[in-house]
């Protein structure tokens, strides 16, 4: 084979395509667009995780808000057990995000990571709220499924904090960056919404509603997890 010969075969390699001409198909997949909000160029997705965001953070800070107190007077634990359970269970919440972390990078993928922690989350809540049952056994009983729920919610409230904003960002295109840049404004809104909402409905709920004869512990932390059933359900 003479050098023309050789030069003739390499060209042949290439596949020139005219700028009228459309690519081969199957060679360069088309990523198909997610349903817009009102005609906008805001993914509709988005308008459910910030509804999700605000639903799981005020379950969060609800629950929360009258933890020590639950402590307290249900239990009957001194001000310091109260004060390093309490601790211990925000601590741990602040950790089970390396999980959450780790499980959507090298596992899950952020949307299962999500959905099964919120699962995990949810299930929590609801055996908080069965063990605030005054008439569910004895105080065993109580402190037992109050720590199962507790250890729960904290591993998924942790486990899905590093997934939930950076899923939302992945669902806008890449030219619309001022409307990505908009959604994080209104999903941290949504945050601190919920976390301020529940801080003064949950309180008033144990309070000033009774059931059992007694503070309705069962109905403080019913409501926050029937919010994040909602959340859930979004």
């Amino acid at each position: 084979m003479n050098a023309f010969q050789r030069n003739e075969s390499k060209e042949t390699l290439f596949t020139f395509i005219s700028a009228g001409d459309d690519p081969p198909k199957g060679d360069f997949p088309v990523r198909k667009k997610s349903p817009k909000l009102c005609g906008s160029n805001y993914p509709l997705s988005i308008a459910f995780i910030v509804v999700n965001e605000f639903c799981e953070r005020f379950s969060y800070y609800g629950m929360k808000a009258v933890l020590t107190l639950y402590f307290l007077s249900f239990f009957h634990w001194d001000e310091n057990l109260s004060t390093a359970v309490y601790h211990a269970f925000s601590a741990l919440c602040y950790f089970t995000p390396v999980i959450g972390a780790i499980m959507a990078d090298s596992w899950l993928g952020k949307y299962k990571t999500i959905i099964y922690l919120s699962i995990v989350y949810v299930v929590g809540h609801l055996i908080k709220s069965v063990g605030a049952i005054p008439s569910l056994g004895n105080q065993a009983v109580h402190v037992i499924l109050s720590m199962i729920g507790l250890f729960l919610i904290a591993l998924g409230t942790g486990g899905i904090k590093p997934c939930v904003s950076a899923f939302g960002g992945d669902q806008f295109e890449e030219e619309h960056t001022s409307e990505r840049s908009k959604f994080f404004s209104i999903f941290y809104l949504s945050i601190n919404a919920g976390s301020l909402i529940s801080t003064f409905v949950t309180p008033v709920l144990r309070g000033d509603v009774k059931c059992f004869g007694e503070d309705c512990y069962a109905l403080a932390f019913g409501v926050p997890a029937a919010l994040m059933v909602l959340a859930l359900g979004e």
